[in-house]
């Protein structure tokens, strides 16, 4: 006790609760409000001189806002209404009932050779279509796809043409 006597420092006599009932635990330096109630009130002030200064300066005809508008220094209490939203469909109902068929006829995932069912095990191929283990190889399932041209193209891009310039003969 002879500390605080020292020092001229007082700890507060026990926790103050919140002014606005929250359940927590305010402070001197937050208005004896907790830290949420605080900063809820804050964003509240600020939003309110915000739409005060954004209408003053459409009252006035100012179009740019420069910011010398006078600011309120008050609390003012802003109340919004609860907005309803409406989802409105711009597209027939027939356009919309056309990605479910195609679902329903796409079914369980199946080899294209052999009709076997292999569901996240397959195997796609170059040429587009799903293949199970025993069909997943170019020459198990006679594939249309040209893997010569395609790796010449390949090589072809990454590797261009590069020519020196001639020298000049002495």
């Amino acid at each position: 006790m002879e500390s605080h006597d020292e020092t001229g420092c007082q700890a507060p006599e026990g926790p103050i609760l919140c002014i606005n009932n929250c359940g927590f635990f305010g402070s001197a330096a937050t208005m004896n409000m907790c830290s949420k109630c605080h900063k809820d009130i804050i964003l509240n002030q600020q939003q309110a001189q915000l739409a005060a200064s954004s209408i003053e300066s459409i009252v006035n005809g100012n179009s740019s806002g420069n910011g010398k508008e006078p600011v309120v220094a008050g609390a003012v209490d802003v109340q919004a209404a609860p907005v309803e939203v409406k989802i409105i469909s711009t597209e027939p109902s027939t356009a919309s009932s056309k990605p479910s068929e195609m679902k329903a006829n796409e079914g369980p995932s199946r080899c294209t050779a052999c009709r076997k069912r292999v569901g996240l095990t397959g195997f796609g191929c170059r040429c587009g279509d799903l293949f199970c283990a025993i069909h997943r190889y170019s020459d198990k399932h006679d594939c249309p796809f040209d893997y010569r041209t395609a790796a010449r193209d390949a090589i072809a891009k990454a590797n261009p043409v590069v020519k020196a310039e001639k020298l000049d003969k002495i």
